[in-house]
């Protein structure tokens, strides 16, 4: 045989097999040209057949951006972690993990207080849920100036907006930590020199169907306390604010009883929740009390 005619029976053997291996690769893969998005399946969707309905699912410690205005008219730009949750009926297997997050990021940097509540409708709504709760926690500034010198500096509290919806209605939670100063009213009387003191934080969740600023709450925890707290103190003011405690001894029972009396005015209030943790300065441990109430 010429060596012509054997290059090109060559070639030839070589395009058929290859031919050959090319359709047994697309016979074995079909869905690679056939699948297509709309053809995918939703196993969440599937039907569940242990018939156990879950309260809350969805996703949780999800950081956002987002606006708020303070008492001043200023917007403060801050991080935001959200917990966002749907009630699941019994007969489904799971819920669409996906739209939380497209919710969140459908409002991308303009979420504010107004659209917090909307996205409580705009949840339950694509989720097909009858219950829907989301929380939005961020730090909140207060520029405050010092008793004595007068200098300004910022004192963060760290704030959470509560939202429950249920049978098409809201019901909106606001919850401050207030950091202040607590003194001892039995260390005061049998000491012969000071009183302990130490840190408290002050947590006071109200549920409200009228507006409140953020500010009026802090204002209403740090006047009860023994002393406010502040970024910055000159030696002046630091003489102010250890007298001031010293004057005015709380125990944890005052702290929360004096609050919820001072709650108890305000006719915005429907229902609350006080806490106070003092971080004891003497002991190892936390003194702690709570008083929960529903006015209206």
């Amino acid at each position: 045989m010429s060596e012509t005619l054997e290059s090109k029976i060559t070639e030839s053997n070589i395009t058929e097999s290859k031919t050959i291996e090319s359709k047994t690769i697309e016979a074995k893969h079909p869905e690679q040209e056939t699948k297509t998005p709309s053809s995918l399946p939703d196993v969440q969707n599937t039907q569940d057949m242990r018939a156990i309905a879950i309260n809350k699912v969805g996703i949780k410690d999800i950081l956002h951006p987002v606006q708020v205005k303070d008492r001043t008219g200023k917007i403060q730009h801050t991080i935001a972690n959200f917990n966002m949750y749907v009630d699941l009926p019994h007969n489904f297997k799971g819920t669409h993990m996906s739209r939380f997050v497209e919710i969140l990021n459908s409002h991308e940097w303009e979420i504010t207080v107004d659209s917090f509540k909307a996205m409580l409708v705009e949840m339950t709504s694509r989720l097909n849920a009858e219950c829907g709760h989301i929380e939005m926690s961020f730090h909140f500034f207060v520029n405050k100036t010092a008793p004595a010198s007068g200098v300004k500096s910022l004192l963060d509290y760290k704030v959470t907006f509560i939202g429950e919806r249920k049978a098409d209605k809201n019901t909106i939670h606001v919850k401050v930590v207030v950091p202040v100063t607590s003194l001892c009213p039995c260390s005061k009387k049998i000491a012969e020199r000071g009183a302990h003191n130490q840190r408290s934080h002050v947590t006071v969740n109200i549920e409200t169907e009228d507006f409140i600023w953020v500010e009026e709450i802090i204002d209403l925890v740090e006047k009860q306390a023994s002393c406010e707290l502040y970024g910055l103190l000159k030696r002046p003011d630091e003489k102010i604010v250890t007298e001031r405690a010293y004057d005015n001894p709380k125990f944890v029972e005052d702290m929360v009883r004096d609050i919820a009396h001072q709650l108890n005015n305000d006719k915005r209030i429907l229902s609350y929740i006080v806490e106070s943790e003092n971080f004891e300065s003497i002991h190892n441990h936390s003194a702690y009390a709570l008083i929960e109430k529903i006015i209206a």
